[in-house]
């Protein structure tokens, strides 16, 4: 996925046949009535999972397709990784497997979110927990009022800190008193805020990931939750806080960890964001607010009718408009099929 590295205000630029470009303005999230606090919820291991138990997970995954219907999320930016926005459906074109569909329904709209927020709270974030705080409450000002928010911290262990809100302050309250110690247990924390997504209200769901480097402590492999993330219909954003490429201090799961964020992120349809200055955090984690909030939703019975359970690649293009610079589009790259 591309590394977005510039400001995030933007003024509206271009408005041609219909088709804008827009800034990322943030919205003030709405106060409602706040869920009570769940006990704390920790991962614990589990089996790996042989062929026949892995297809049949598969059949049941929470992913948005049925016979008729697949439904693909997609942004599309230009050069400088501001949003168009404008676009219909004659400037997209879809594949599946090498073979074209025909797109049915198209829609813009911003959708309710349900949204996962998964923060490293292990050692090495000590000097990097203010500006996380401070990126987390920059995402939350791009919410809407039927926006849903859980909160999960992990260092040697993933835990459910505050279940689905709509209160965010609620979890800016309970960052306030992190405190940075231990061990990295990522892949345990992904697991964790995919298994909370089945308790989610809207059909629009994500994760933001807060992390600064690898995976050191967790029960489950990073096979497993490639796996996952591919079966799930969650789109995955990772903002990784890295020290420099020349840094002496990084670690080797440090120095892992931007492929295996990254590798997450694009399966999904959503966007690894690699950070080595910690003064940047509050502006990316608000652009992926607004990035959230300006997607296209492209949906086509697929031609392939088969419920095999196989995994279908998708491919998406946007036909480039007239006097526009080059777009770029980020999409889901596939799906499994329904196995029965």
């Amino acid at each position: 996925m591309a590394v977005v590295r510039n400001s995030l205000l933007f003024p509206t630029v271009m408005l041609l046949m219909g088709v804008s470009i827009v800034s990322a303005e943030k919205k003030d999230p709405s106060k409602t009535e706040q869920i009570p606090d769940n006990p704390r919820v920790s991962i614990t291991p589990r089996p790996k999972l042989g062929a026949e138990a892995a297809t049949e997970r598969r059949g049941a995954a929470n992913i948005r397709v049925d016979s008729t219907l697949v439904l693909i999320n997609v942004t599309v930016t230009d050069p400088m990784n501001r949003f168009v926005t404008g676009l219909d459906k004659d400037f997209f074109r879809l594949w599946e497997d090498n073979s074209e569909q025909q797109i049915t329904q198209f829609s813009s709209e911003d959708a309710p979110l349900s949204v996962g927020l998964v923060f490293d709270a292990s050692g090495s974030m000590g000097s990097k927990l203010a500006k996380s705080r401070q990126a987390a409450a920059q995402f939350f000002k791009t919410a809407n009022p039927e926006d849903e928010f859980f909160l999960i911290q992990f260092n040697d262990r993933a835990e459910l800190m505050v279940p689905f809100t709509h209160n965010t302050e609620e979890i800016q309250n309970r960052l306030t008193f992190t405190q940075a110690k231990g061990r990295t247990a990522l892949l345990d924390a992904v697991y964790l805020a995919i298994s909370n997504m089945k308790k989610a209200r809207n059909p629009r769901k994500a994760i933001l990931i807060l992390s600064d480097g690898g995976d050191n402590s967790s029960r489950y492999t990073e096979s497993e939750i490639r796996n996952l993330v591919r079966e799930a219909d969650v789109q995955i954003y990772a903002i990784g806080l890295f020290e420099p490429i020349s840094s002496r201090g990084r670690t080797a799961e440090e120095l892992s960890g931007p492929s295996l964020l990254n590798e997450i992120a694009e399966q999904t349809g959503g966007r690894h964001f690699p950070v080595e200055n910690v003064n940047e955090l509050p502006d990316v984690a608000a652009k992926i607010g607004v990035e959230l909030r300006n997607q296209y939703v492209l949906g086509y019975a697929p031609a392939n009718m088969n419920r095999d359970g196989k995994y279908r690649r998708v491919k998406v293009k946007v036909n480039q408009p007239r006097g526009f610079p080059q777009l770029r589009a980020y999409w889901r790259l596939g799906y499994y099929a329904p196995s029965q």
